[in-house]
């Protein structure tokens, strides 16, 4: 007799009703499918510390209205992480630009440039100046606004529909930027609309406008601030500094851009289309070396007094390549440069101070040897014969150097060149009289916007100028590079931009058409980055942001140029300073 086989009854699987979310403290919650990532984060952190502004969902970042169809990992971004503040400064303008139209209709309004106490500086140009009084019932509009948590919705629009709405706009700033994206075939556009007024914006928004709580506004010059918190107190609002040098720095380098026809990078890429860089290039190349003379000059002037020339920057401003620029500069009015390098005068590795986490922290005053340093300063303007420190980065310690002595009948118009991150705080020189020493901050301050509503944030310009000298130079991955960048800026904000107005004279190495030059360059490096990993979500970004620039050869910069420090091929790499 056969096997007697019973019949099993096969039924299709049920779909799932419900997903769980995992937070990074191991907790878990579950909701039905399609539930927005900010309702889970909602029931999960009732009382944050810092705004809830976005979410990464299986290492992807994500706006709070993400709904969530599996089961994945939920990592909340707040007012006090990085994609935060970005997110939060971008829906705060879409906010800002809402209430302005409302209560000013036909008014148009540029962000022009960042500030270092939180905020936009704006400006209208097709009017006078916006009174207080506009700009009172401009934020009371907001404060409305923000009080009725209006939805700011996204949506898809075909790219033809986008540009003539852009067109009615007179927007034409936005209309020649998006023209380079239709040549790319993408036909569509991410858009938000916010109460009846819609816009394009580079990146995500918050979901409603009662996340925007925080912000001001206040006439600034011949415009007006948008205000809004920093990373390190995200719920306020930091006290207004004025920064006249700054905004000199701005000021000339708004005049740049206008000089050469490429105020947005819509215009810089219509001037690449019509193969007309080349003389861009060398107006830009020009102004700069026309700056570098105007601060030679300033120095020659003082030549009875300044000995020393402190030149200090944050990461991948150009200061390398300025220092022998300025050194170059200084030859040719007879005066002679000495490099003094302060990397040399680190103290030995068990003598570095630590940080609150407990690591070295190498960007410290304490981590130089100041007493060494300013004996050496000294004998070196005295004629004396000096044995340089030279730090050895493997072992940790201090070695002896080169001797040198500053030749005689020349001492009298030596300049000794300071490079260093610290070359601002009045601390490093305490040996010598103030009126000896020249103070030069230079940094990369971009104002070459995407368009009038979309900035071009000056620290991503330096991240793509070191992610590319990082792996020409050092090897380095751009993982390895975006991982080490957040410590970077720490530093940078403990060290370097409090003591910016101590600067006798500021640089600013941006140059307007670099960034079409590092596109093709930092493109692959990015790509190379893991889908999986942390450094990812900084990549896209980047990498989204780059497409926008039409790519240029390094060919066409000159060997001189303060961007071959970044891209190679420098002609200075070779300038012996004595």
């Amino acid at each position: 007799m056969g096997d007697v086989m019973a019949e099993t009854e096969v039924r299709p699987a049920q779909p799932r009703t419900n997903v769980c979310v995992t937070l990074p403290d191991k907790r878990t919650f579950e909701g039905p499918v399609g539930t927005t990532v900010g309702m889970f984060l909602k029931a999960a952190f009732p009382e944050p510390e810092a705004p809830l502004i976005a979410a990464l969902v299986n290492g992807q970042l994500r706006e709070l209205t993400y709904a969530v169809k599996r089961d994945c990992d939920v990592e909340p971004i707040d007012l006090a992480h990085s994609d935060g503040v970005r997110i939060y400064r971008r829906s705060l303008s879409f906010l800002m630009m809402t209430a302005a139209r409302k209560v000013l209709p036909g008014v148009e309004i540029f962000f022009d440039h960042s500030l270092p106490f939180g905020g936009y500086f704006c400006e209208v140009r097709n009017r006078e100046p916006l009174t207080p009084d506009e700009l009172e019932a401009i934020a009371a509009e907001m404060q409305r606004m923000v009080a009725a948590d209006i939805p700011i919705a996204r949506t898809s629009i075909p790219l033809e529909e986008a540009l003539s709405i852009f067109q009615s706009r007179n927007e034409l700033d936005k209309v020649q930027l998006f023209q380079g994206r239709e040549r790319n075939k993408k036909d569509y556009l991410q858009w938000y609309i916010l109460d009846e007024y819609q816009d394009y914006f580079h990146g995500y928004m918050v979901p409603s406008t009662g996340y925007l709580q925080y912000f001001g506004l206040l006439p600034w010059e011949d415009g007006f601030i948008l205000q809004f918190p920093r990373r390190h107190q995200p719920r306020e609002l930091q006290p207004v500094q004025r920064d006249p040098q700054l905004l000199s720095v701005f000021r000339d380098y708004g005049r740049w851009l206008r000089l050469l026809g490429a105020k947005s990078v819509g215009e810089l890429n219509a001037i690449i289309a019509r193969k007309e860089l080349r003389t861009t290039i060398l107006v830009s190349e020009a102004l700069h070396e026309q700056r570098i003379a105007d601060i030679t000059q300033q120095i020659w002037e003082r030549r009875q007094h300044v000995r020393v020339v402190l030149v200090a920057g944050p990461s991948s401003s150009g200061k390398t390549t300025f220092a022998k620029r300025l050194g170059v500069q200084l030859l040719a009015h007879g005066l002679h440069p000495f490099a003094l390098e302060l990397d040399g005068y680190f103290v030995n590795r068990e003598n570095t101070p630590r940080d609150e986490n407990g690591d070295y922290d190498f960007e410290a005053l304490e981590a130089v040897d100041l007493d060494l340093f300013n004996a050496n300063l000294q004998a070196l303007l005295q004629g004396d014969a000096v044995q340089l420190p030279n730090f050895n980065f493997f072992t940790g310690q201090r070695e002896p150097g080169r001797t040198v002595q500053l030749r005689s009948g020349r001492d009298a118009k030596c300049i000794i060149i300071v490079e260093g991150i610290h070359g601002l705080n009045p601390k490093l020189v305490y040996a010598l009289p103030p009126e000896t020493l020249y103070r030069v901050y230079v940094s990369a301050l971009t104002q070459l916007n995407l368009d009038r509503h979309n900035r071009v944030p000056t620290t991503d310009t330096r991240l793509i100028r070191r992610i590319t000298r990082d792996a020409r130079t050092r090897g380095y991955s751009a993982t390895e590079t975006i991982a080490r960048w957040e410590s970077v800026r720490r530093g940078e904000k403990r060290h370097i931009f409090p003591y910016q107005e101590n600067a006798d004279v500021m640089f600013n190495s941006a140059l307007v058409y670099e960034l079409s030059v590092l596109k093709p360059l930092a493109e692959p490096l990015l790509l190379q980055v893991e889908r999986d990993s942390r450094q990812w979500v900084e990549a896209k970004r980047l990498l989204t942001f780059l497409q926008w620039f039409l790519p240029v050869e390094t060919a066409q910069v000159p060997e001189n140029s303060l961007l071959r420090e970044f891209i190679g091929g420098s002609s200075l790499e070779e300038f012996r300073w004595d």
